[in-house]
């Protein structure tokens, strides 16, 4: 087993020292960072095939191999993705706050500062081992990487590339460290490391995040769970609800803000469900329908009925459910049963509804006539994302440099005492 202690005391070590980098030095070495994976195409994906054969091997899905698959497109974006990350602008130190207390004679500020080591648990996404490195060096925080055994070799030639960047540009190599023992026992371990990690982001599947939230004693933040829903009010306008449908549900299955849940407003059921299961059957999409919407579609291709376990599911695949309402009131009352609190969105004409659903739908992101696809750092403006946040404290939603960067009170006097 991996020796979790001092992995741990090296990236404290590492992380001081990250507090005396200036924001230009951090700039040259993620552009460093970023030069290296573009110009190591070929060591990359020779060692990602090595991960893809075994997946293969094992039987895994075909939304699993290609959030696990790495081509030259794709590791092009990771690239972009961290010299995007070396052009945004730094928040650390910056103030928040300010108060003079005259009478007690001290100055008050309120900084952003760093975590200091952030820890991350993720699944077959190597994509996530570069996009963790940049966030967290550019917010001065030293990261710990524990990606899954099915993304080993991807990520450990992807670390290489970045350790040589971090020797090349004179930080410590411990900025960036990859647990590379897969194993349970070592991940629960890692997870209650809080003598050395302040914060850790378990990013994957709904068995990952549930591990997380039983297991750990450091601080988490519960990310990436997404039984996203859309819903079709009654005044919805039907060629736009079966466009938003189709790209929020078959753009790409394995994402977290991709649509698994559609609801249907009873009033406008007979003339949406057939438009939207023809245009989604084009994707050989499986519905899952309660009783209603299976009397609609009953004997077509594709039809299976709804257990209860189907409304609570994120399927990662071409299969959605689908839930019949008499009004707005349902609708809500079912997405938030259901949900898993990132991305809905309401497909309607009616004003008042949209505002009511935005405004009690309990979710990190809500949208009106718009594709749950767009919960994403890059969209929302961040410059890059760690991850999504589906709890309240302390983020929530898309999450960028802020996210990984806590408060402190900087307080100055000349000799002052409590009055």
């Amino acid at each position: 087993m991996i020796d979790l202690e001092t992995l741990g005391k090296n990236a404290k070590k590492a992380s001081e020292l990250l507090l005396t980098k200036s924001e230009r030095e951090i700039n040259e070495l993620l552009k460093s960072v970023a030069k290296l994976l573009t110009d190591n195409k070929e060591y990359i994906k020779k060692e990602n095939e090595k991960d893809v054969k075994c997946a293969t091997e094992k039987n895994k899905s075909a939304s699993f191999i290609d959030r696990l698959i790495l081509t030259d497109k794709v590791i092009d974006g990771v690239a972009e993705g961290v010299y995007a990350v070396s052009k945004l602008k730094s928040p650390v130190n910056k103030t928040v706050y300010r108060y003079k207390n005259g009478k007690q004679g001290i100055k008050i500020e309120k900084r952003l500062v760093p975590f200091g080591v952030v820890g991350m648990i993720y699944e077959a996404r190597p994509n996530v081992t570069a996009d963790a490195f940049s966030l967290s060096v550019k917010t001065k925080n030293a990261v710990i990487l524990k990606g899954g055994s099915d993304a080993l070799y991807s990520n450990t030639a992807i670390v290489n590339l970045i350790k040589k960047a971090l020797k090349d540009n004179g930080f410590d190599e411990n900025t960036v460290s990859l647990i590379t023992d897969t194993s349970h026992e070592t991940a629960t371990k890692f997870m209650q490391l809080n003598a050395y990690v302040d914060l850790l982001i378990p990013r994957g599947g709904a068995s990952l995040i549930k591990n997380a939230v039983e297991n750990a004693t450091v601080p988490i933040i519960e990310t990436g769970t997404g039984n996203c829903h859309a819903y079709i009010d009654d005044t919805a306008d039907i060629d736009k609800a079966v466009k938003v449908i189709f790209n929020a549900k078959t753009q790409r299955y394995s994402v977290c803000n991709a649509l698994e849940s559609l609801v249907i407003n009873k009033d406008i059921l007979n003339e949406v469900l057939p438009k939207v299961y023809n245009k989604l059957r084009e994707k050989k999409v499986i519905f899952r329908c309660d009783d209603v919407s299976y009397r609609i579609l009953q004997g077509k291709d594709g039809v299976d009925r709804a257990t209860e376990e189907d409304f609570y599911k994120e399927y990662g695949d071409a299969i959605i459910s689908v839930k019949v309402v008499n009004n707005i009131d349902e609708a809500i009352d079912h997405v938030n049963k259901y949900g898993t609190h990132h991305s809905e969105t309401i497909i309607t004409q009616n004003k008042e509804n949209a505002k009511l659903f935005q405004m009690k739908i309990d979710s990190s992101c809500v949208y009106v006539n718009a594709s749950t696809r767009f919960s994403d750092g890059f969209v929302f403006g961040l410059g890059a994302e760690i991850g999504i946040s589906t709890q309240k404290l302390h983020a929530r939603g898309p999450m960028g440099l802020n996210a990984l960067l806590t408060t402190k009170y900087f307080v100055s006097g000349k000799g002052a005492t409590r009055i």
